[in-house]
């Protein structure tokens, strides 16, 4: 007999439906799953044969034919475990109900309970689309998929609630939506009163935040470089809704969120070892999941120790950084994640870390020096906007009982940076100006007379290539904004060309 339901693939952050079909005919016994399925689904097998055994029901002495329709996408992970049990019980006869205007995802233990999935907030929004009146999934995912409005989300424990509330003989309850603007009033986040000094490196913090760029920090070790990029957060403008859906979107297809933390509401701030693949930091595998560079998406990415990371790391990020996104092709499928993140750095001088500080001498030889230096490529270096040297720290600003300045009021600036530049990006959907195409540049950041003139003897001078000059024109447009100016001034363009002048000392020697 034969009967059917629907459920949901995954394909990157993108969903597609899958139409679970099962038909039992009375032949030799087997049990066959077709429709490009990987290995976990194909173990489904002996997971839904255990739970129908568990909870009184009977595994059909028939050949069992599973179809995960379409054919041509590849079905991965044990998501299909609860459509095919059901669809096994509608086959046999065994259970009657209408199961048309649902959509069913989750995995089954061998005692009929539904543990977690990943990828339930794309899922549920694909059923969304689809027009299915409501999505069961399990429990733990339930959280997740409450953000989305227009659909019914129904968290079951195990297969039991599920059959009887599709009998009508015990309802479960809608899981309530979830009140975005309160989840995100709860987060608490480092702030930059606790860093003593630094008042420069704090400025430069302040225009990467209101413009979105790219940073790099070089000093010596226990100069406050991990410090403040782990506060940077905490002055970024908090995500609007569909940033925070994007984002949680990329952590739920990659397990990385919890019952504890359902959704994504602060901006992501990833900081992954040095020892870190290639793969693992753009994404990949068989079955490709996001890297760390897609995990950061909309927010951080901090790179501590930057020439620790092995070469191969580095590089992969040069074409990211760019398009915002990064793909990754295999044989049955090609992905794209995108990584619209800010790519924050730090470094120490050279290998003992003293060269240049003034504190302790250096006792690296020039060679080493350089060869330590070399390890990061000049066009890496290149996509980086602003380069800061964050000196040591002086006994008197340790001890000074005075505090530094606070989160809340380097956020007050940003946000008055981006609100003076938003009307002006919004125009052409642009959400900072580091995103700012190369197409509108001339457009967008118009210099005064006094700073192209000084943009000509800068690009001759310094050598700069296009890129550079079009992240120096960025950076000073942030620099205006900060400063209340719709023109960029020959000051603006100063203090910029000042933020691009330290790969000038470290590595031109």
């Amino acid at each position: 007999m034969y009967a059917h339901l629907s459920s949901m693939g995954l394909c990157g952050i993108d969903c597609f439906a899958v139409s679970v079909e099962v038909d039992c005919m009375q032949s030799m016994p087997s049990f066959d799953i077709v429709g490009l399925p990987d290995t976990a689904v194909k173990e489904s097998r002996d997971r839904v044969r255990h739970a129908m055994h568990n909870n009184g029901f009977r595994f059909p002495a028939a050949k069992v034919t599973i179809n995960l329709a379409p054919a041509h996408l590849k079905k991965s992970g044990p998501v299909y475990d609860l459509p095919i049990f059901l669809a096994m019980l509608l086959s046999t006869g065994q259970f009657q109900a209408d199961t048309d205007p649902y959509c069913f995802v989750g995995e089954l233990s061998l005692s009929g309970d539904i543990r977690p999935v990943q990828g339930v907030l794309p899922m549920v929004i694909q059923a969304r689309a689809d027009g299915f009146r409501a999505i069961f999934v399990p429990r733990e995912n339930a959280a997740e998929a409450s953000l989305i409005d227009g659909i019914e989300v129904y968290g079951a424990e195990n297969v039991q609630q599920i059959l009887h509330h599709l009998e009508g003989k015990e309802l479960l309850t809608p899981t309530p939506k979830t009140d975005f603007s309160a989840v995100q009033r709860e987060q608490e986040l480092l702030d930059f009163a606790d860093v003593k000094g630094q008042d420069s490196a704090k400025y430069a913090m302040k225009i990467a935040a209101a413009g979105g760029h790219n940073l790099l920090m070089i000093g010596a070790p226990g100069s406050g470089k991990s410090m403040l990029a782990k506060r940077l957060p905490s002055i970024l403008p908090p995500p609007s809704f569909e940033e925070a859906i994007e984002c949680t979107k990329i952590h739920s297809v990659a397990g990385e969120l919890n019952a504890k933390h359902p959704f994504v509401v602060t901006r992501p701030f990833r900081a992954p070892h040095h020892t870190i693949s290639a793969a693992g930091l753009s994404g990949g595998g068989s079955n490709p999941k996001p890297g760390e560079i897609s995990l950061a998406h909309n927010g951080v990415l901090f790179l501590d120790e930057l020439p620790e990371f092995s070469r191969a790391a580095m590089e992969i990020l040069r074409q990211p950084l760019e398009d915002g996104c990064v793909t990754i092709a295999r044989v049955n499928s090609t992905v794209t994640y995108p990584c619209r993140t800010m790519l924050v750095a730090a470094m120490n001088p050279c290998p003992c870390g003293y060269y240049g500080s003034g504190k302790r001498p250096c006792t690296c030889t020039p060679t080493a020096v350089q060869k330590y230096l070399s390890r990061i490529s000049g066009p890496l270096l290149d996509r980086i906007d602003l380069h800061i040297e964050v000196l040591p720290i002086e006994y008197e600003e340790i001890s000074s009982r005075k505090a530094g300045e606070s989160s809340a009021e380097m956020r007050r600036e940003v946000a008055r940076a981006r609100e003076f530049s938003a009307e002006r990006l919004e125009k052409y959907r642009i959400d900072c100006n580091a995103h700012i195409p190369p197409s509108l540049m001339q457009t967008l950041c118009p210099l005064s007379d006094k700073a192209n003139a000084l943009m000509k003897a800068s690009f001759d001078k310094l050598g700069l290539s296009a890129r550079a000059h079009d992240k120096l024109l960025k950076v000073s447009r942030t620099i205006a904004d900060m400063n209340g100016s719709e023109v960029i001034e020959a000051a603006h363009l100063m203090q910029a060309i000042q933020y691009r002048s330290l790969d000038r000392k470290f590595w031109s020697k």
